[in-house]
């Protein structure tokens, strides 16, 4: 089972409007820089639960989901330890 992690997110508006997180800053402090957005669609969370728009992003090589909420929070999902 997976668990809902609010992180703070760095973002910015495109010329068009468009929503598009930059930088990731983790649960422990640690910031990651998201390289590329390859995909937004509103999705459910399966995981962790949860719904929003989920940006499928590229930080630090991996392949990860980043979702913003209706409520303006952003969330990953972390495994539970």
């Amino acid at each position: 089972m997976d668990v809902k992690v609010y992180v703070d997110v760095l973002a910015q508006f495109s010329k068009d409007g468009v929503l598009v997180p930059k930088i990731i800053t983790w649960e422990d402090g640690q910031t990651y820089e998201v390289t590329k957005v390859l995909d937004v669609r509103r999705a459910a969370s399966t995981r962790a639960g949860g719904v929003g728009e989920r940006y499928t992003c590229i930080v630090s090589g991996q392949q990860v989901h980043l979702y913003y909420e209706e409520n303006n929070l952003w969330f990953m999902e972390r495994k539970t330890r």
